[in-house]
């Protein structure tokens, strides 16, 4: 038991610390994936489609940098920025949404990416926090299995 506790703390303990050494990997990953999911955004209820609307609607952003990324997809030709930017639903008619200058007035302007990034980097604290008492756990955990074998390797039981 002990050792299956020992080997599930390494597991957590290398995690962590890949996690916190390709940071700005994962970064520039989830840029670029933003990026694609805008390219290839479409009213076709696709994962990566609802992800973004989810995305704008609850950190009232849009776009990556900015609500002018739009204007490079294939979706702002066709239909404009999508309603999901709008800072109001019932002020955000389709038309406004295909002229940039009057969609800045109906839209969110700041960009997700720094909103999601700085949202997870403040959340940081709390996650390790959780895992650093997980952790703790785990090692008093590794230290009574290893007293309780101790234990019962000391006092020989009579076999019967």
């Amino acid at each position: 038991y002990a050792m299956l506790l020992s080997l599930i703390f390494l597991i957590v303990l290398v995690a962590a610390v890949v996690g916190f050494v390709f940071r700005h990997e994962i970064k520039t990953n989830f840029e670029s994936n933003l990026n694609l999911a805008l390219r290839d955004y479409n009213m076709t209820a696709d994962r990566h489609s609802e992800a973004v609307d989810t995305i704008q609607r609850t950190l009232h952003c849009c776009g990556v940098q900015n609500y002018s990324d739009w204007e490079r997809t294939e979706y702002f030709t066709q239909r404009g920025i999508p309603r999901s930017c709008c800072k109001s639903q019932d002020d955000c008619l389709e038309e406004d949404l295909k002229d940039p200058s009057k969609a800045k007035l109906k839209v969110f302007v700041d960009g997700c990416f720094f909103l999601v990034t700085s949202m997870m980097e403040s959340k940081m604290s709390v996650v390790a926090g959780i895992s650093f008492g997980i952790a703790c756990f785990q090692l008093i955990g590794i230290i009574l299995a290893c007293c309780l074998s101790q234990y019962i390797t000391n006092n020989q039981y009579e076999m019967v």
